[in-house]
């Protein structure tokens, strides 16, 4: 070799190391979608993904609006056991005409986005780090309700559940399940017809008190949503009213009971912690605020006791990209969003922030104390109404205007699904606290809108973007500084 190539070949060798070593140490983030059902999951991951992929109106995400964000593009399945989530069939729905809103999550499923970008970060620059697998796993709202009972004995969730059946919120719509129940000895002999009949009463009951409040606060969440498992043994036990917390006379139908609820623990509740939360980085967890304030006050305090039950098993604390390299994952961002944000009008924005700051409050303390960061936010990831002004006599008032779906009833006139509305919302109230409380009621009742079209790409090479309420400032919370 001439000694005059020396030099280029170590800066070719180095290249050359600096470019494996940067593909070896690509990092990934994996984005936890978490919410109960109806809280806009799916539409929230299409959204996102179709603003990175296409570019999209993303003044706040901080990458983007800086021009750093070189390309984000699609990537195979990153693990071969979980489904790929379905975003072209979203899509299709959204670009239909009249567009659809997407069907809802039924499954785990997960998504890897590529990110290009220039690195800031000295280290990053370096290292020659320009890439971030951004992997987002979406599930159904429905098992979340399931990681409350990781931290109950049989003995403890049937008392939690029984009560809860027995309160006047939950009442009317348990009345068959705890007829049944009341005509059951825990201590009499097992019994498969009992136990059948018990699940299907007892899933009714968790059905009707969903479909009645609006919101899913109710598990086992199988039994709402129960996959491959339908007629499983799995999904054959319920709540007994039994006396104290001694283990079941062995034979009895608490024994029978009591080994199922094991059984669903061990087999479906968890696998799934262990599989998907103790592997996430930063977590998203949407709410329907406005659902559950139209359910009263009794469906706010469900929500919220709900959402502090299953947030206690996240693993929340510090951590960097650097400690993700070697398989040590915490959740360091904890995002609470209030969805549908596009329902009421702007001014009360803030209003809905400071109810759910209250909704949230226990969980995001938890995670504050571990060393994680915790935030609020209103948002729609696909903004289905625009503003307006109404004139009301000499008053005028902040509407919100959109196309109702077939089938919605507004002041007595029924939608046929393309013709616009505009309507009155309301304010909320301005005491966060007395909204909770129910002393401030909030009686609005919002139709459901049709989506705003997804165009596809113009022949001019136009990318149409899809409106949005404060998308990119969630982006830039969840995953700005991976990109910095």
């Amino acid at each position: 070799m001439d000694a005059r190539d020396l030099p280029q070949s170590l800066t070719d060798t180095w290249s050359s190391a600096k470019h494996r070593l940067a593909d070896y140490l690509t990092p990934s983030l994996r984005l936890g979608v978490t919410g109960l059902a109806r809280a806009g999951k799916t539409v929230f991951i299409t959204a996102l993904i179709r603003n990175l992929t296409q570019g999209g109106r993303l003044p706040f995400f901080a990458p983007y609006a800086e021009g750093r964000l070189i390309s984000a593009d699609l990537e195979p399945q990153p693990d071969d056991n979980i489904p790929r989530f379905d975003y072209e069939a979203h899509v299709a729905a959204l670009a239909a005409d009249p567009p659809e809103w997407p069907e809802s999550t039924r499954r785990v499923s997960e998504l890897r986005v590529a990110l290009s970008f220039v690195p800031e970060h000295p280290v990053r620059r370096a290292l020659g780090i320009r890439r971030l697998n951004l992997d987002i796993v979406d599930y159904p709202g429905e098992w979340l309700l399931d990681l409350a009972m990781l931290g109950q004995s049989f003995a403890a969730w049937s008392r939690d559940a029984l009560a809860r059946a027995r309160s006047a919120a939950n009442g009317t719509a348990a009345a068959d399940w705890l007829a049944f129940a009341g005509t059951l000895d825990a201590a009499q002999p097992e019994d498969e017809q009992t136990a059948l009949e018990g699940a299907r009463l007892f899933t009714a009951y968790l059905r009707a008190a969903r479909d009645a409040s609006k919101v899913a606060t109710l598990g086992p969440g199988r039994f709402l949503m129960p996959g491959d498992l339908e007629g499983s043994p799995l999904l054959t036990f319920f709540p007994l009213d039994l006396a104290d917390d001694a283990p079941p006379q062995r034979g009895s139908l608490a024994a029978m009971m009591a080994r199922r609820y094991e059984s669903y623990l061990a087999h479906v509740v968890r696998p799934f912690f262990r599989e998907h939360f103790s592997r996430l980085d930063r977590q998203i967890v949407l709410v329907d605020v406005l659902g559950a304030l139209n359910g009263g006050a009794d469906s706010v305090l469900e929500l919220e006791r709900a959402l502090a039950a299953v947030l206690s098993a996240f693993r929340p604390g510090p951590s960097s990209w650097l400690q993700s390299l070697f398989g040590q994952r915490r959740i360091d961002r904890l995002l609470f969003a209030a969805t549908k944000a596009d329902h009421i009008h702007h001014t009360s924005h803030d209003r809905l922030e400071a109810i759910l700051a209250l909704v949230t409050e226990r969980a995001a303390l938890r995670a504050g104390d571990a060393g994680a960061e915790a935030r609020v936010m209103a948002l729609a990831a696909l903004r289905a109404t625009r503003e307006a002004q109404a004139r009301d006599g000499k008053a005028m008032l902040p509407c919100i205007v959109g196309v109702p779906l077939p089938g919605e009833t507004i002041g007595g006139e029924r939608f046929d699904g393309r013709r616009e509305a505009a309507i009155f919302p309301g304010d909320l109230p301005e005491d966060a606290a007395a909204a909770l409380s129910g002393t401030v009621p909030f009686t609005a009742t919002f139709p459901r809108f049709r989506p705003p079209r997804l165009l596809p790409v113009q022949p001019s090479g136009e990318i149409p973007t899809p409106p949005h309420i404060r998308l990119d400032r969630a982006l830039d919370f969840l995953i700005g500084d991976w990109l910095a």
